[in-house]
């Protein structure tokens, strides 16, 4: 793919939808699962979810036509009501547990762990690595990982209108990740403090915010925008990069993966950029795998490829950025 500048506009298409929108529908929901989940338990609270999840399926007209676009890509076929309803239930589900996971109540779970041999190595290194996830099951599970593997912190990277979130539906438990706010000046500083005490650092990195550099990458049969930002932090504090999920599979189950998808410790001059891109197509690759194999698991309720066709091949360089630029 060539690299060369392009106007920023087509990446600010795509991340222009999803900034304005907020979320709304999923902070109201946190709000009525932690009323149920604090009373009720997780048995009523579950019972209660699909009178919820129906609420949502049926008044978010936008979501569903969003839902539909990508079920039918990730299907193969045309989606009916009930998939596309079985993928705003686990949403609603992965929410609902999000509070017991923060509580620690891990027992109310079956979760089977892939790639734990690749986490153990990197903990013993004691260099620290990058976690990249995606708005694709659960994130929060990596608690649970962490319970089983004794030296594994993470630091998670990101927005303040993230992190705010978070802080107000959940609070602030003394068991909670550091969180880094992105888009200030020190926050390169915290994250390579953080790896250099062999922590690793998480990040989401299947949404383009608006302005920073993105790359046009065929996901799921057509052209998508993924940022290079998160992928363009860790080579330039050249660690490794580990793609992370925590897929939902109905009831209490999870199963959570680790995959590497790049390793910048050995990168060589003049080799970044081609290093990059490489590591944002298999991050690409391995979301689209899992897409396909779990596919109610996607949480993403808007026009993911809006924008991208626009953006055609071109790439948003940022040779030196500056502060948080490029995150």
């Amino acid at each position: 793919m060539p690299n060369r500048p392009t106007d920023a506009a087509a990446p600010r298409a795509r991340a222009a939808e999803w900034t304005r929108r907020r979320e709304r529908g999923s902070a109201t929901l946190l709000r009525i699962m932690i009323f149920i989940s604090l009373r009720l338990g997780r048995p009523l609270g579950r019972c209660l979810l699909h009178l919820i999840a129906a609420y949502f399926f049926t008044f978010g007209p936008t979501a569903r036509r969003a839902s539909r676009d990508y079920l039918r890509r990730a299907l193969g076929r045309e989606p009916g009501a009930r998939d596309r309803y079985r993928q705003v239930f686990a949403f609603a589900s992965t929410i609902l547990d999000r509070l017991y996971l923060v509580k620690e109540r891990y027992g109310l779970f079956d979760v089977s762990i892939e790639g734990e041999e690749l986490m153990r190595d990197l903990v013993a290194g004691g260099k620290g690595a990058f976690l990249l996830g995606a708005h694709l099951g659960s994130f929060e599970l990596m608690s649970a990982v962490g319970r089983r593997q004794p030296g594994l912190r993470v630091a998670m990277a990101m927005y303040e209108q993230q992190a705010n979130a978070v802080t107000t539906l959940f609070g602030n438990p003394a068991n909670a990740p550091e969180i880094i706010p992105l888009g200030h000046l020190e926050a390169m500083l915290r994250i390579r403090d953080s790896l250099d005490k062999g922590h690793f650092v998480g990040m989401l990195a299947d949404r383009t915010p608006a302005e920073a550099p993105g790359q046009v990458v065929e996901f799921l049969g057509r052209p998508a925008l993924f940022p290079t930002g998160p992928m363009r932090v860790a080579a330039a504090l050249r660690r490794p990069v580990i793609f992370m999920t925590g897929l939902y599979r109905g009831g209490n189950r999870y199963h959570v993966a680790f995959r590497q998808v790049a390793d910048f410790s050995q990168l060589s001059a003049g080799t970044r950029d081609a290093a990059v891109r490489a590591g944002v197509e298999r991050f690409a690759a391995e979301l689209e795998a899992f897409c396909r194999t779990d596919p109610y698991n996607w949480f993403n309720f808007f026009d993911f490829w809006q924008g991208a066709e626009a953006a055609g091949a071109r790439v948003a360089r940022v040779d030196r950025p500056r502060g948080g630029a490029f995150l």
